[in-house]
């Protein structure tokens, strides 16, 4: 007989500490995480929140769950500010950069975007800025975003134990990709590690930080994101591990000498893999990250591996694959992790 579910939610998946990354990433990826709620640690375990029972797992009732502070909603805020016959396009999500907002905001509001910028800074006082976020444009992948509220677009992020400074307006920072960023950070301890798609260090600096490579070659070819790299390596005292690179990846990359190669781009990724695969000594360890479509995750970038190894005349064992985020409808953001051996029979 089914246990009856609470009126608020308090479903949680059990899962042993060793197994708790695994099973957050599937959670995640079977889109029942619950947001609203906090993943409680115990002793030996995890209890992470889901919005419905997930077959083939352990699933508890939390009787004391910790919940987030609810999103605000901006409909009170905005009422008599602009048209009501607009209220239903005013955004529903926004995220943070220390002190700065990022928020989307629908065309037709375009000319109340600063009613909607106050309003958010009232949310949150400790803010002192809002961006407008338009996407993202040119070969170098760095954001349009526009200053609709405040006078400044640098700040200093600060997550696990890591210090980023970064001008919001000028490069890219991803909180989809938090949990690839901490996974990364347990990586890497005494290895040799080339980060070829570095940016202002997203990989390279927890890594460094918490895991102590002997070396960290992180090349940039942006000059705005590799000002905030050299900056951050300062700032988080990682100076003697990791040797920032500014120059094109293609052409900058070494051969045969690192043990770990993180490629952290996506979309055009696949034209640098057999660079990438090329800079591993035998044995070495491959991230690959590409945008696929969901319906072939994670067989198409599986695929991108394995032909570009074979091409090289090496063999690539597939040690496992992490679903990091929705990118877009009907796209998902993932990473493949291979191991590659020089000797293809």
């Amino acid at each position: 007989m089914s246990r009856a579910i609470p009126k608020r939610n308090k479903l949680a998946v059990l899962a042993r500490n060793k197994n708790a990354d695994e099973s957050l990433r599937a959670v995640v990826a079977l889109g029942v995480f619950d947001k609203s709620r906090k993943i409680i640690k115990r002793e030996s375990s995890v209890e992470i929140p889901v919005i419905r029972s997930v077959s083939g797992y352990e699933i508890v009732v939390q009787e004391e769950p910790v919940y987030y502070r609810k999103t605000p909603d901006l409909l009170h805020a905005l009422q008599g500010k602009i048209p009501q016959e607009c209220i239903n396009l005013r955004p529903r999500g926004w995220f943070l950069l220390g002190d700065i907002i990022i928020v989307k905001i629908h065309p037709a509001l375009r000319e109340h975007e600063q009613h909607i910028g106050r309003a958010l800074l009232d949310f949150y006082p400790r803010c002192r800025s809002v961006l407008a976020d338009e996407g993202i444009l040119g070969p170098f992948r760095e954001p349009a975003r526009r200053l609709i509220v405040g006078e400044k677009t640098q700040t200093v992020h600060r997550e696990n134990g890591v210090i980023f400074n970064l001008d919001a307006r000028l490069v890219m920072f991803s909180p989809g990709n938090l949990m690839e960023r901490i996974r990364m950070s347990r990586l890497g301890k005494g290895e040799y590690v080339v980060d070829m798609f570095a940016g202002i260090g997203y990989f390279s600096i927890p890594m460094a930080v918490h895991s102590r490579p002997r070396k960290i070659m992180a090349i940039e070819w942006n000059p705005n994101a590799y000002h905030y790299l050299c900056q951050n390596i300062r700032q988080n005292h990682v100076e003697k591990i990791v040797e920032p690179v500014q120059g094109d990846c293609a052409k900058a990359t070494p051969e045969g000498v690192a043990d770990r190669v993180v490629m952290g781009m996506v979309q055009v990724t696949d034209r640098y893999l057999q660079k990438g695969i090329s800079a591993l000594k035998p044995g070495g360890v491959l991230h690959y990250h590409q945008t696929i479509p969901s319906r072939m995750y994670p067989a198409a970038a599986i695929e991108d591996v394995t032909q570009a190894a074979k091409a090289l005349g090496c063999r690539a064992e597939i040690l496992g694959h992490v679903l990091v985020k929705k990118f877009s409808p009907g796209i998902v953001h993932a990473v493949i992790d291979a191991r590659i051996d020089r000797d293809l029979l």
